[in-house]
């Protein structure tokens, strides 16, 4: 029987990437370029649903947006809509995921289901999936302010001891080096171990078809586009941000690389592997800061909002719970009037209204200085600076134009040169509907 890992490097710019193969050596991309079958995928054309956690649901489910309706991070969890995961399960496979972006676990008997850190669903049942579901939730929600807990550095010990190898933890403990005057490096960091669980997942569950999501390329090309060798956009980041001698997007490229090379030693084997970004990012038009608050329930209360819970999502988000629809037109209120004094500038300028929920987005565009004040509707001040961290300086924006390859094993697999993103979960089944497994040589 076949056995697949489906490859899913969010929203990587493989044109970006093709500059660099021609200065570098990059071996990985070299093979997956020249060898594999390249298509591309289109998405939504409206620019507000280019969002990956509406993408990667397409790719799931098979439908397109108009269709499956999911328009924000976490809410698949809600809507459940039926995913390739249980489909494949149903047919007899063995299905393994580790960070789907936007998924739910629909599985009765996963080999392994780790969820992302901002959808709330569980992960499968052992003891050691559930500890690394906590430990992401806490680093990557918490990474704008730079905390990592106690109980999250002792998991993340545990990962590295149980995936234990010269080759791969050498490339941890170089990119811990770096990540000193890199502050990037953290994300690629996370990368590489979440990378370096799924092989051993895959080597210890026995999986036949096996997600693996990759979310650092997307968060660096967000934040650090303008120093790449080959963007000219006219715009650049600040040295106090990034220094202009230094690349980052490189420093991604390279440690996909790697990752690319170690998949592609499966695939030499028989292994089929398909890969694909859902979207792209290319370089953004003008200079946006990002910011995060530092503790959504404590900021809120001192607003004066009563509510059950608070959720935080990916970086500027969060979601809000109330007991009743009063409080929670109450909450709207102060959300709507909140002010930068300065400037008069919105701080929360994209509110969804759900009810008994609202679904917030910290939009102030600009720089937050030491000292700068916000303010309500009835006059209460509060210390902005304080309340929040900086996250970035948006770089990258959202292209459609996602990028995919198929393993040459996999020959007989139908491919449209360009098609909806959605036509991926068509394709990913039909590896096992037909077995279209051919000669493995890579």
């Amino acid at each position: 029987m076949t056995k697949l890992i489906f490859l899913q490097l969010n929203e990587i710019n493989f044109d970006v990437v093709r500059h660099y193969r021609k200065r570098y050596r990059l071996p990985g991309f070299d093979v997956l370029m020249e060898q594999f079958e390249p298509f591309e995928t289109f998405a939504e054309e409206k620019y507000e649903q280019l969002e990956p956690w509406i993408q990667w649901v397409s790719v799931y489910t098979g439908k397109t947006f108009a269709e499956h309706k999911v328009f924000r991070l976490g809410d698949v969890a809600t809507v459940k809509p039926e995913q390739i995961f249980s489909i494949l399960e149903r047919q007899g496979l063995s299905v393994g995921a580790v960070s789907p972006m936007n998924a739910w676990n629909d599985l009765q008997n996963p080999a392994y289901f780790i969820p992302d850190p901002w959808t709330n669903t569980p992960s499968d049942s052992s003891g050691f999936s559930r500890r690394l579901t906590d430990m992401l939730r806490q680093t990557v929600n918490d990474n704008a302010s730079g905390k990592i807990s106690l109980k999250s550095l002792l998991i993340l010990l545990e990962c590295l001891v149980r995936t234990l190898s010269w080759r791969q933890t050498l490339k941890v403990i170089k990119l811990a080096a770096f990540s000193v005057r890199r502050p990037w490096m953290k994300a690629l960091i996370l990368d590489q171990m979440v990378h370096m669980i799924h092989l051993h997942l895959m080597r210890n569950r026995r999986a036949d078809i096996s997600f693996l999501f990759l979310n650092a390329g997307a968060h660096i090309q967000h934040h650090y586009f303008f120093n790449s060798e080959f963007i000219d956009s006219g715009l650049k980041n600040p040295r106090w941000y990034c220094d202009n001698h230094q690349d980052p997007i490189f420093d991604m490229i390279k440690m996909y690389d790697s990752v690319i090379q170690d998949y592609l030693a499966l695939a030499k084997q028989g292994t089929g592997l398909l890969v694909a970004t859902g979207l792209s990012q290319v370089p953004y038009d003008r200079v946006k800061f990002y910011y995060r608050l530092n503790s959504h329930e404590s900021f809120l209360r001192r607003l004066g909002l009563s509510f059950t819970q608070v959720i935080p999502r990916m970086t500027r988000d969060f979601e809000v719970a109330f007991e009743s629809r009063q409080l929670a037109e109450a909450a709207l209120k102060i959300l709507q009037s909140a002010r930068m004094i300065k400037n008069e500038l919105p701080i929360f300028g994209e509110i969804e209204d759900r009810g008994l929920k609202l679904f917030v987005t910290l939009t102030y565009p600009l720089e937050i200085n030491s000292g700068d004040l916000g303010v309500v509707e009835s006059g209460k001040a509060f210390d902005m600076s304080a309340a929040t961290s900086f996250v970035a300086i948006k770089n990258g924006m959202h292209s459609g134009k996602g990028f995919g390859y198929i393993s040459p094993n996999l020959i007989a697999m139908p491919i449209d040169r360009k098609q909806h993103v959605a036509a991926l979960f068509g394709q990913t089944l039909q590896v096992f509907d037909k077995q279209n497994i051919g000669d493995t040589r890579i």
